[in-house]
């Protein structure tokens, strides 16, 4: 079971959220908040896996909301999916910098919506249709060194899995393309993370367009 929590200034928005989410078997909505200054707590009293998290709100953004629980929780931190109006949006850009898994647009279908949020908890990166390319490059525009010392420790092979993932392919796709078992491919993506010191396959990707490896 998937425990959601959901940030985000609008209360209608937060109930139709609630029921689209508790109308799946393998979902929970455990609980919201209305605004960022709450996200915090919100993760404490609920213990999400996922916390939808509104860009944009009065007091405290989703982009503070989210590096706020980073700090406030580390590598315990629940995936966080940033819900924005636009495709291509700045805000939740710095949020992916910040820690966000992703990001996806507000006006989604709710079978995406659905998706998304089963992906980032298997630990994928979700981001926008349109935007991917976009976002990314955004990255690679930074790219002004070359990987230190955390890359020399990779082996060959996690070198081209970790090309494949920053390419956005699924664990399935990889373990396709590279002729190896889905089980392997994790135990890959695993020991990469960990020898990088990345959270997740979002800072995996941008770890390889920052230090221009794609």
């Amino acid at each position: 079971m998937i425990r959601v929590a959901m940030v985000d200034d609008q209360a209608l928005f937060r109930s139709g959220i609630a029921m689209v989410v508790g109308s799946q078997p393998d979902l929970e909505f455990v609980g919201d908040a209305e605004d960022g200054a709450a996200a915090v707590r919100l993760v404490r009293d609920t213990c999400p896996d996922v916390v939808l998290m509104d860009v944009r709100m009065p007091r405290v953004d989703g982009v503070t909301a989210t590096r706020e629980l980073h700090t406030a929780y580390g590598k315990d931190c629940p995936k966080v999916l940033i819900l924005t109006t636009f495709d291509l949006d700045e805000a939740a850009a710095s949020a992916i910098e910040a820690g966000a898994s992703g990001f996806i647009l507000k006006d989604t279908q709710p079978e995406l919506l659905l998706a998304a949020i089963r992906a980032v908890a298997e630990g994928s990166q979700v981001v926008a249709a349109g935007a991917t390319k976009q976002l990314f490059e955004r990255f690679r525009a930074r790219a002004t060194r070359s990987p230190g010392p955390e890359y020399d420790r990779l082996t060959q092979r996690e070198r081209e899995i970790l090309l494949r993932a920053a390419e956005g392919l699924s664990n399935n796709e990889i373990a396709a393309a590279e002729f190896l078992s889905e089980a392997t491919v994790k135990t890959h993506v695993s020991r990469i993370l960990a020898k990088l010191q990345l959270r997740d396959r979002v800072q995996l990707v941008v770890y390889a367009y920052e230090h221009g490896l794609i």
